[in-house]
């Protein structure tokens, strides 16, 4: 009887063991990949989404809104990090020009959604909850970039909320 035990024993510990292999591994600084991020775009979205007028918080200014196209949303779901890369980010610059991107540690992308929240050693808390235009998006990508708002929504940066945060599409360089 012994031997039964000790297959029971190494069974229970295999199992543990094969149970805990879907879980992420979480890096420092790193999201990963969770319900949290959740993509349902049948438009092309992506490209980089500049704010009408200027946004500042202290020392720092919003740069832009990007979005990935879906194969990126896919990888990034699966579990794939690729040098701080993400298919949704903001990208701040403070008044000596360093740079900062925030990456997700939650994001929801629709064709008429984007909701995202990070954190950043230099900001804390990001999140931008807004209102993506399918038709605006639409006929600036036509225009090869519209002056038009077609991402309207809140920005919330440490604890400062800024409301009526308006974004204008462009294909970058």
């Amino acid at each position: 009887m012994p031997p039964i035990r000790s297959f029971a024993v190494v069974g229970v510990v295999l199992l543990a063991a094969v149970a805990g292999c879907d879980r992420p591994v979480e890096r420092p600084g790193e999201p990963v990949a969770s319900a949290s991020f959740s993509h349902d775009i049948r438009a092309d979205q992506s490209g980089y989404y500049q704010p009408l007028t200027p946004v500042r918080s202290g020392d720092w200014t919003l740069s832009h809104l990007f979005i990935g196209q879906d194969v990126a949303f896919v990888a990034w779901e699966g579990g794939e990090r690729i040098g701080g890369l993400a298919p949704v980010t903001l990208e701040f610059e403070d008044r000596d020009g360093t740079r900062v991107r925030v990456v997700p540690a939650r994001y929801t992308v629709t064709d008429s959604r984007v909701s995202f929240a990070g954190r950043s050693p230099d900001l804390g808390e990001v999140a931008f909850d807004g209102r993506l235009d399918p038709e605006a998006l639409a006929t600036a990508r036509r225009n090869l970039g519209d002056q038009g708002a077609v991402v309207t929504g809140t920005l919330k940066i440490g604890g400062r909320t800024i409301s009526g945060v308006r974004f204008r599409w462009w294909a970058g360089d």
